[in-house]
């Protein structure tokens, strides 16, 4: 089986670096490779702002930020992600609200969503789980209702397509690539993007935002960098972290972004030729390949089952794995202890509702297999036949 480790990295990536080093500006502030990457993002995905920063994690943070929460507000969200999606609400004092998912995908239901917002409720956050697009038309058409923040976490899912038509009238999103449609990513106010070692295309780790709004862009930049309005001089308006991308990263993420398309032709060629492969098998729910990035390869079986069959796979060197997450997050032991210090703010009294369809995901029905653009014909059917054969 192919590394499912796999990268993209060459030369160009080195190339890069030289370039960078040679130039002894190794800083984003006084350099050049941050703004163009930033550049080359708001171009991709036709969006007026795009902001790099540290991490993924870092830029769902800004996300928060750009939200505005008050302390003890609430963001609901999916409990089937990494923490990373949840951690920057904590940082901000407010509160994640679980939201239980589509059975058929892991991604929010907007129909939980919508019974879940309360007067505390500020903001929205969607993921699109595993690279598959999320029902954001209907969060947003949410989100406006109700006058609340939507935001796309979009870390598994580059490019990710959206329906041509939007689900509902209103909110188009945006054209990015020439010629092509809707991206993840801009039917929220803003979409969040990760540069991890695992991801599409990576620089280490690294983190991208993007906004049409001017002031939530204003916002996110600040809090980037300390608060720090460079305009004023030396002057703080606001509170801040460090969340500067070093030109060393921009510059590896410059050369991965200009090798992005071929990275999701590859893996939706290959995957899509997996799902044509695996059609009748009885007892398996295949993903739905519209838009799909495929950052990993997700199928849902019969309760008890995805253990097993994970198990099968990797002893034929197919690297799978049952449930994706030790435990959903809204069960995370992390409820159970403090948040700063020996204080449980802003979560006194905090238990995280049940989330049956989540639950029941994770552990008993879902099952990912690493995906990636090094992939064969020849994997796609070896992975076929293992599955045909426990069946």
């Amino acid at each position: 089986m192919a590394d499912p480790e796999g990268r993209t990295l060459g030369d160009e990536e080195v190339a890069a670096l030289e370039r960078v080093i040679r130039s002894g500006m190794l800083n984003s502030v006084w350099g050049t490779e941050g703004r163009a990457l930033e550049r080359e993002m708001a171009e991709l995905y036709g969006s007026r702002h795009a902001i790099a920063c540290s991490s993924g994690t870092a830029a769902l943070h800004l996300s928060v930020v750009a939200a505005a929460p008050d302390p003890g507000d609430e963001i609901i969200t999916t409990p089937i992600t990494d923490f990373g999606t949840v951690a920057p609400i904590l940082a901000q004092n407010a509160v994640p609200v679980f939201a239980d998912v589509d059975p058929a995908d892991g991604n929010l239901d907007p129909g939980a969503v919508a019974r879940l917002i309360g007067p505390r409720t500020r903001a929205i956050m969607a993921v699109h789980l595993f690279g598959a697009p999320a029902r954001v038309d209907e969060l947003r058409a949410l989100a406006d209702e109700h006058g609340l923040t939507l935001i796309e976490d979009c870390a598994q899912a580059w490019l990710t397509e959206l329906p041509e038509e939007p689900v509902l009238a209103g909110h188009p999103g945006l054209v990015g690539r020439s010629g092509g449609g809707r991206l993840a990513g801009t039917v929220g106010q803003v979409g969040t993007f990760s540069l991890q070692q695992w991801k599409h295309i990576t620089c280490g780790d690294g983190g991208l935002v993007i906004t049409q709004d001017d002031v939530m862009a204003h916002r996110m930049r600040l809090f980037s960098d300390k608060g720090w309005d460079r305009a004023a001089g030396r002057s703080h308006a606001s509170l801040g972290l460090n969340y500067r991308m070093t030109e060393l990263q921009a510059a590896v993420a410059r050369a991965q972004l200009a090798k992005l398309p071929g990275v999701l032709e590859a893996r939706r060629r290959t995957a899509v030729r997996l799902i044509a492969a695996l059609e009748g098998v009885p007892g398996i729910r295949l993903p739905r390949p519209e838009g799909h990035a495929w950052w990993l390869f997700p199928l849902v079986l019969p309760d008890g089952k995805a253990s097993a069959l994970a198990e099968h796979l990797r002893a034929a060197g197919i690297p799978a794995r049952a449930g994706y997450l030790g435990e959903p997050l809204n069960r995370a032991p992390v409820w159970n202890g403090p948040i700063y210090g020996s204080s449980p703010y802003p979560l006194e009294g905090y238990a995280p509702d049940a989330c049956p369809e989540a639950e029941r995901l994770v552990a008993e029905t879902l099952l990912v297999i690493d995906w990636n653009e090094h992939y064969t014909d020849e994997h796609v059917e070896l992975v076929a036949e293992r599955v045909r054969d426990w069946s």
